[in-house]
């Protein structure tokens, strides 16, 4: 495909369901709605492959997804166009739709790339035993509406490396972001090892209970994690859950609160703080504290938001209604309840899509709505705090865990806070940066297992000891 356009007519179905740009309310394209018969369908076919793709072994499997990277490459200005028509992020901006596509490259190259040779443990005069890593079958990937194109890769490559063939189901609301994906990786891949079912939650429930799926991958809200972790019990599939966060971030007093604002604004607003790790309530010493806030806005007053197709604008829309509802009604809550509203909290009604501008919040109780569910937007609630022993109950004290972070011009100082708060992944003087190298997952009602690197090749594949 040459273009975005050439995509769409590739994968449009004329008498399915429409899609809508979320920045204009214009139709993006049409999607074919599976029926559990299709998926029935694609599981079958998947199973069907899969012997003979575990067959190939490693290497050529890495080939494969090497492949599959040069394809997404060579398609990479129409995946990231499709991409923001449909979620809403910039094109080529900030964190942007680009950065996306470019992120499927990455992690398709790495998951080819990773060294994964059995585990001896034993190796004496007693005997030998190692630990070997196989294939466990067919793979299910249910995916979000935030980044449908990354996460897709951050399932699909580690299984398919493994050996696993995969059924994909996208998010309603970015289904088209992904088919595309999908029919462009299978130009590189044979046929029937990577297969999508685009629909709704019937098909997302019989994907998830389905006898011919031996694991599930999910990112997504704790709700549907926990209605997947149910429905998954009596066929034992294996589970990888990626679920919702609330990530703190704690500033320290010793902080340089001008040289850490724009990672602190980027960790909180990356892709309109539609991001399951993003920083979502900031607590900061009152020593620093208006010092701090004082910067940040400085740094958000210079983050235009917009179209992603306009050149300018570095955030997009929230990518649809309800969630514009959510952030709407918790920064309600935060006025209501006493908040001081530093900037935005005041959206523009007569202008199309879902625009919710920018907005920082001080002063607010801890217990405040904005501060204790996650708002998944562009709203960021500061909260002082007077000794670090307060500021780590506050950052622990919700039932999440997937990130968290701490800001200091002090490694030791950081790293002794880092060592206490609750969370899958700790980051300092920086939130949400993840690595297709290093390991990540929540903890707590944050989910549980392992996606990227070597952890994450293992944790979609079945361990098996051979001792002699």
């Amino acid at each position: 495909m040459n273009t975005c356009q050439d995509l769409l007519s590739a994968i449009t179905d004329p008498s399915g369901r429409e899609i809508l740009d979320p920045a204009t309310g214009e139709v993006v394209g049409t999607v074919h709605e599976s029926t559990t018969a299709e998926l029935d369908d694609a599981v079958a076919a998947a199973r069907a492959a899969q012997p003979d793709w575990a067959g190939l072994g490693h290497a050529k499997r890495s080939e494969y997804l090497h492949r599959a990277a040069d394809a997404v490459e060579a398609n990479a200005e129409a995946l990231a166009e499709l991409l923001s028509r449909e979620q809403g992020k910039p094109v080529k901006n900030g964190p942007n739709a680009a950065f996306e596509v470019g992120g499927c490259v990455g992690w398709l190259r790495a998951s080819a790339d990773f060294p994964l040779e059995p585990e001896v443990l034993v190796d004496d005069e007693s005997g030998y035993a190692e630990m070997q890593y196989v294939p466990l079958g067919v793979v299910g990937a249910i995916g979000p509406w935030n980044w449908p194109m990354m996460i897709t890769v951050w399932q699909v490559a580690a299984s398919l490396r493994m050996g696993n063939t995969v059924v994909v189901k996208p998010s309603e609301y970015t289904p088209l972001s992904v088919v595309g994906l999908v029919h462009v990786l299978n130009q590189a891949l044979p046929a029937d090892v990577l297969r999508v079912v685009p629909g709704g939650g019937e098909v997302g429930k019989a994907l998830s209970t389905h006898e011919g799926v031996d694991k599930i991958m999910f990112t997504g809200s704790t709700k549907t994690g926990q209605a997947i972790m149910r429905a998954a019990a009596d066929g034992l599939a294996r589970l990888t859950l990626e679920l919702g966060g609330n990530d703190a971030g704690v500033v320290l007093p010793d902080v340089d609160a001008r040289a850490v604002a724009g990672d602190l604004f980027w960790g909180a607003f990356i892709n309109t703080g539609q991001t399951c790790a993003a920083l979502k309530r900031l607590y900061v010493h009152e020593d620093v504290y208006e010092e701090v806030c004082e910067a940040l806005v400085e740094v958000a007053r210079q983050m235009p938001m917009g179209n992603g197709r306009e050149e300018q604008n570095v955030l997009g829309p929230l990518q649809n209604k309800q969630q514009y509802d959510i952030v709407a009604g918790l920064v309600g809550d935060a006025k209501k309840g006493g908040g001081r509203v530093l900037m935005g909290g005041d959206p523009v009604a007569e202008q199309p899509g879902y625009f919710y501008p920018t907005t920082i919040i001080a002063d607010l109780p801890n217990d405040n709505p904005l501060v204790t569910q996650e708002q998944f937007g562009p709203a960021l609630p500061v909260i002082r705090y007077s000794d670090v022993d307060e500021a780590v109950a506050m950052a622990n004290g919700l039932d999440v865990g997937l990130g968290a972070s701490v800001w200091s011009s002090s490694t030791d100082n950081a790293m002794a806070v880092a060592q206490r708060l609750e969370a899958g992944t700790v980051w300092i003087n920086k939130h949400g940066a993840v690595d297709p190298r290093i390991p990540f997952g929540g903890i707590k009602k944050s989910g549980f297992g392992l996606e990227f690197g070597v952890e994450g090749l293992k944790s979609v594949a079945a361990s098996k000891v051979i001792s002699r």
